[in-house]
């Protein structure tokens, strides 16, 4: 229909001088991104959640999938770093990351935060990949969670097997 619609009108600002003031033609920064990408015949849906953090969490996903050719329960689990507090150098990572990496970042002029292996400040996120090609469904579930990707049970005796 030409519009968006998000429940998030309570992160508008009264502040005039706020990028998300409230006046008319605006929409405020908000935390509802799921997100959907394709390359030939495989369409991925997913979303990562952790509020700020999501657009980032997001590019490392499709960056992983694109960049690096993951297949996507490896770019869910791959190491992420965001910027939780947006202070510009201050990065929070999680322990994963190679001590070189570190150690060059550090060299940058990064501060680092370093957190656990898999750290929920990192968001959650879940992906499904249909190949539409083969009509094969691929699942992929963030071990930041506690949420599984399962595989439905093939029916290959026509519906009537299903009781």
């Amino acid at each position: 229909m030409g519009f968006a619609l998000q429940d998030r009108g309570g992160l508008f600002s009264l502040d005039p001088t706020s990028p998300n003031a409230l006046a008319g033609h605006k929409r405020p920064f908000h935390t509802i991104i799921p997100a959907f990408m394709q390359r030939g015949d495989e369409h991925i849906g997913f979303g990562i959640m952790g509020g700020l953090n999501q657009p980032l969490a997001h590019a490392q996903f499709v960056s992983n999938v694109a960049d690096y050719h993951m297949n996507i329960q490896a770019a869910m689990e791959e190491p992420r770093f965001t910027d939780r507090q947006q202070l510009g150098c201050r990065i929070v990572i999680e322990s994963r990351v190679t001590a070189t990496t570190l150690e060059a970042l550090t060299r940058m002029g990064h501060v680092l935060q370093v957190h656990s292996d898999y750290t929920s400040l990192m968001g959650r996120g879940q992906a499904i990949l249909h190949d539409s090609k083969t009509g094969i469904n691929f699942g992929a579930s963030d071990p930041r969670a506690d949420g599984a990707a399962i595989p439905e049970q093939p029916n290959y005796f026509g519906p009537s097997a299903r009781r």
